[in-house]
């Protein structure tokens, strides 16, 4: 078997972006429903879709009434993304850890969707996006559980046109990691959530089946206080 080929992080989305919505991936197929509970009601709210790959989440959040900024550093991804949205969605350039160019105040919920293991230092995006989020806003932290690095598990693909396997960069951030970095930056913690591989997931999406029993997906919601 031949070794995989590490890329970095707009290199290995760029060639992900032509397979990412038709993979069912089951970390995927898990999180969605979580932001989407967490969300509530979008309609009005601003919305800074930080890391918005194809626009998995910023479609349906602007379908439902929200306002929303994307920022994505891969143009494979914002590529797909454009394709599928029209009103109610601004597509922002943006490379993290650098500061979002946006006021201090500007968005009442801000996702982290599947990022934050991609970024070397936690704590300087999550000031950043305490700084602009208003007091009493949201963020939505969702990121492969740091249970699948004991496996050797981390964003990976297989290349559509050769079919070997890409590892994206990473960094193996464990559960305190996330949570630390959170509250460091002012952050009060309103729920903590972590869903498991089990037969109803692997019925859905089959890759699912060898991680049966695992934690597959942390999730955190939390709050700027008021």
């Amino acid at each position: 078997m031949s070794e995989p080929l590490h890329l970095d992080v707009n290199a290995g989305y760029d060639r992900w972006a032509e397979i990412y919505d038709d993979e069912l991936n089951p970390l995927i197929v898990l999180e969605e429903p979580v932001v989407r509970g967490w969300t509530g009601d979008p309609r009005g709210l601003r919305v800074a879709d930080v890391g918005c790959g194809t626009g998995r989440h910023s479609v349906w959040l602007a379908d439902a009434g929200a306002q929303v900024d994307a920022y994505d550093s891969s143009d494979g991804m914002m590529t797909r993304a454009r394709a599928k949205v029209g009103d109610g969605v601004r597509f922002i350039e943006h490379t993290l850890p650098d500061s979002l160019p946006a006021a201090d105040g500007t968005y009442d919920l801000v996702l982290l969707a599947l990022v934050a293991d991609h970024l070397a230092d936690l704590d300087a995006t999550m000031r950043d996006l305490y700084r602009v989020l208003r007091p009493g806003g949201t963020l939505i932290l969702t990121v492969l559980h740091p249970a699948m690095n004991l496996l050797g598990l981390t964003a990976r693909f297989a290349d559509p046109r050769t079919g070997e396997e890409i590892r994206v960069a990473a960094f193996e951030h464990t559960y305190a990691d996330y949570v630390m970095s959170a509250l460091r930056a002012g952050f009060t913690i309103e729920e903590i959530t972590e869903r498991r591989a089990d037969a109803a997931l692997a019925a859905k999406a089959p890759r699912a089946e060898k991680y049966l029993g695992w934690p597959m997906l942390l999730a955190l919601r939390v709050a700027k206080p008021m």
